[in-house]
């Protein structure tokens, strides 16, 4: 269906949304008829001071103002109408008799078929009336004017409220249908922004439909379209005081039997009860809507005016006659818009009005740089575009990066003070990175920020690695001065990379050269304890780690072991350590095998309880039945069948107590076992501890050098040397025959013995072969009765085997 008649299907919900027939009171029972039909039309001009202005861009009248009013009738105007204007001062303040004044309007000379009028002192509403020549018509009007003006108060509020309600359904109407052959989609994008702007009820449901329904579903119910809109309802004020607005939404509700959205019907209804007190057999008052012209006003009416009698008296209302209540714009959002060039919009919201009326004008866009200068630049109110949209030319090249931008112009008469934007321009300063750039990680998608002079003018950013073609990039605007970038690389390899930002109207970009890495390690956290050379790094992948500097401390890798899904990487000190107070914030600088820096925050832990060895007694076991002894030298050996009995003394400011233990490990890596109060280890004092340890009841793997520290709950002091535990073979006897031949050792577990000879220092000594199995091995011959060997478990002690 063509729009037409599209639009023509639809007039007939009209009714609903303008203003009922103004008729008899059976007649307003019935369903309201459309203000369909047009009426003649207004030239009036409006003069204040030395201004003069055509009464569609006056929003109301002041004290003072001149007017001129003319009737525009076609020159073969057959009936002859009387143009009657009337001042009012209030509901309860009946008008003078000259506020009250007539031209005929088929008269020749200007001065009789016009009026030409002043608003008096203490004037507040203002009606016109065009009436049929019928004799007496002068003075049956003014009577009805001057015994009942609250009615008519009330009427010219209410006509002017559904006048302005008209405008923007109009203008929502006409932007609609001039969408009619524009892109497919571009009507689903715009009639949101049209419904913002103008304040109107939007059908969501429209949108859904097929292209060529769309228009038509959207002008649908224009009874239910337009929304109550606080500006223009505050310029009247009911006979109560209260505002216009506050019956609108009251007409408004599912009791009132119109549906939610229908503050045009509210006004209706009280308007044909008004009226219909006046209904006499000479005449009947016929409402009128203004529509705005640029010469003055046309008139439209729902009902056709009778020439017979009654006759119809069409009632046209003026703007009130009071203050100026400039539009209460708002901007819409805090972002930076970019002026750099024509068509940009200026979102704002809040006085549909500036949309549907030529009220506001000469608007403009004021911009001022920090050193003062300042320019003006023009705008155009554009409802399908949500805002005031920016014409005429570019801003001079003065105004660049950041400036100060104030929306004003003039709203009827006087001047109005919109709000102030925050706009850009290019600029020539470049780009830089926010934070570390550093963290471009191959495999997956970036977050980066970067800084500069005019992020809301950006046009395009682009991503380009090598010889390869450039792409696209994810971008928004955050603040004043940052763009905030998707940087996609889960599809691309390690390596330098750089990233193009085009300005609008600016033909080269500016390039920000950068380099993306292989997935770096996870830090967790860093363990260092205060007085320590020593730390604990936690995290993942910490085998890409090259070094950790902590205030000085230099510290670098030494063992990597994993604990489930989490690195532990011990770190040692490679220069004295710095004095770092338990408690203190430090931050570390972890750097890289691929020469990246992270920072990692740390607090300095407690220093860790501390411990020293104050004296031990190593004690031998009971020599065997049938065999050689072997004797020890010093206390730092204990035999396999000995024990060792040993004393710490507590380092400062530690106190040792009962639930305290102290760990015995071999130096590589092995069983260890963790003396306590339970298995051979007693307090002497807060101070010393004393500790027995039997080797019988270690695990056999546990031998060679030992080393012992304490434990306290989680904390553990530093590792020191103990002693070293050695497994003794068990020899049956020695027998030697002639020198030259020497000696034979019997026994058994021989492969415990490194190798044998017959002075201290092993000089020429015989090598006992790794994994040696036998019963008996050759030794030289001793040189004063005693064999010396040097045993597996302990390469750097001696001990004797006699030889008799």
């Amino acid at each position: 269906m063509p729009i037409d008649r599209m639009m023509r299907a639809a007039r007939c919900a009209l009714g609903g949304l303008t203003l009922a027939m103004l008729a008899p009171a059976a007649v307003g029972a019935a369903e309201p008829a459309p203000f369909e039909l047009p009426g003649p039309a207004l030239d009036i001009l409006v003069m204040r001071g030395d201004q003069s202005l055509p009464i569609a861009q006056v929003p109301s009248l002041s004290e003072g103002d001149r007017l001129s009013i003319e009737a525009d009738l076609p020159a073969d105007q057959g009936a002859r109408f009387i143009l009657v204007s009337a001042f009012l001062r209030g509901a309860t303040n009946p008008p003078p008799k000259d506020w009250v004044r007539f031209a005929e309007t088929w008269k020749k000379k200007d001065k009789d078929k016009a009026l030409v009028l002043t608003v008096p002192k203490g004037a507040r509403q203002m009606v016109l009336f065009l009436v049929p020549d019928t004799g007496g018509a002068e003075g049956v009007l003014s009577d009805a004017v001057r015994g009942k003006p609250g009615e008519f108060v009330r009427a010219t509020q209410d006509l002017n409220q559904a006048s302005l309600d008209r405008s923007r359904l109009d203008a929502f109407m006409a932007a609609i249908k001039a969408q009619e052959n524009s892109h497919p989609e571009y009507l689903r994008s715009v009639a949101p922004t049209l419904a913002r702007s103008l304040a109107m009820k939007l059908n969501e449901e429209c949108l859904s439909k097929v292209v060529e329904m769309q228009a038509a579903c959207l002008l649908d119910n224009r009874d239910a379209l337009v929304l109550s809109d606080v500006h223009s309802s505050s310029i009247a004020e009911t006979l109560t005081g209260a505002p216009t607005d506050l019956a609108l939404q009251l007409a408004a509700t599912r009791e009132a039997g119109y549906g939610f959205y229908s503050p045009y019907i509210g006004v209706v209804r009280d308007i044909a009860k008004i009226f219909g007190a006046f209904s006499s057999p000479q005449f009947d008052y016929l409402p009128t809507l203004s529509v705005r012209k640029p010469e003055g006003m046309s008139l439209l009416l729902n009902a056709a005016p009778s020439f017979q009698k009654p006759k119809s008296v069409m009632v046209v209302a003026m703007p009130s006659i009071e203050a100026d209540s400039p539009p209460r714009l708002r901007r819409s959002g805090d972002a930076p818009i970019c002026v750099a060039r024509a068509g940009t919009v200026l979102p704002v919201e809040g006085a549909p009005l500036i949309f549907s009326t030529p009220y506001a004008r000469e608007v403009k866009l004021a911009l001022k740089t920090a050193s003062g200068e300042t320019v003006d630049l023009p705008l155009e109110a554009r409802a399908d575009r949500g805002g005031y949209v920016l014409t005429g030319d570019d801003a001079p090249p003065a105004f660049k990066g950041t400036v100060q931008g104030h929306l004003f112009g003039r709203w009827g008469f006087d001047r109005f003070e919109g709000p102030d934007f925050m706009v850009q321009m290019p600029d020539a300063g470049g780009w830089t990175v926010e934070g570390d750039s550093a963290a471009l990680v191959v495999g997956r998608d970036n977050g980066l920020v970067l800084k500069g002079g005019a992020p809301a003018c950006v046009e395009s950013v682009m991503l380009r690695q090598g010889e390869g073609a450039p792409k696209p990039m994810e971008w928004k605007v955050q603040g004043r001065d940052a763009l905030a970038l998707t940087v996609p690389l889960t599809d691309r390899k390690p390596g330098a990379l750089s990233i193009e930002v085009k300005y609008q109207g600016v033909a080269q970009p500016s390039a920000i050269a950068l380099r993306s890495y292989a997935q770096a390690s996870r830090l967790d956290g860093l363990l260092l304890h205060a007085g320590d050379k020593t730390a604990l790094l936690s995290g993942q992948r910490l085998d890409q780690v090259e070094s950790v500097d902590v205030n000085g401390l230099l510290m670098r890798p030494d063992g990597l072991t994993r604990d489930g899904a989490v690195d532990r990487l011990r770190l040692v000190g490679q220069s004295d350590a710095v004095a770092l107070e338990a408690g203190s914030a430090a931050t570390a600088r972890v750097k890289l095998r691929d020469e990246r820096s992270v920072s990692l925050a740390l607090t300095v832990a407690d220093a860790r309880p501390q411990i020293g060895l104050l004296s031990k007694d190593v004690s031998l076991g009971a020599p065997p039945a049938n065999g050689k002894v072997l004797a020890l030298n010093g206390d730092n050996l204990l035999p396999d069948n000995g024990q060792l009995v040993f004393s710490v003394r507590a380092g400062e400011g530690t106190k040792l107590s009962a639930s305290d233990a102290i760990e015995v490990a071999p130096v590589e890596d092995g069983a260890t076992i963790r003396l306590t109060a339970a298995n051979g280890l007693r307090l002497e004092s807060p101070y010393v501890m004393v500790a027995t340890l039997d080797p019988k009841a270690m695990a056999p793997s546990l031998f060679g050098p030992l080393r012992f520290r304490l434990l306290r709950g989680g904390e553990a002091s530093d590792w020191q040397p103990l002693v070293t535990l050695a497994r003794l073979p068990q020899i049956a006897a020695v027998s030697c025959a002639a020198k030259a031949d020497g000696c034979t050792i019997t026994g058994r577990d021989l492969f415990l013995i490194d190798a044998v000879g017959a002075t201290p220092t092993l000089d020429q000594a015989a090598q006992v072969a790794h994994g040696y199995t036998g019963s008996a091995l050759k030794a030289p011959a001793p040189q004063d009765g005693k064999l010396y060997l040097r045993l597996r478990d302990a390469p750097d002690s001696v001990v004797t085997l006699p030889a008799a």
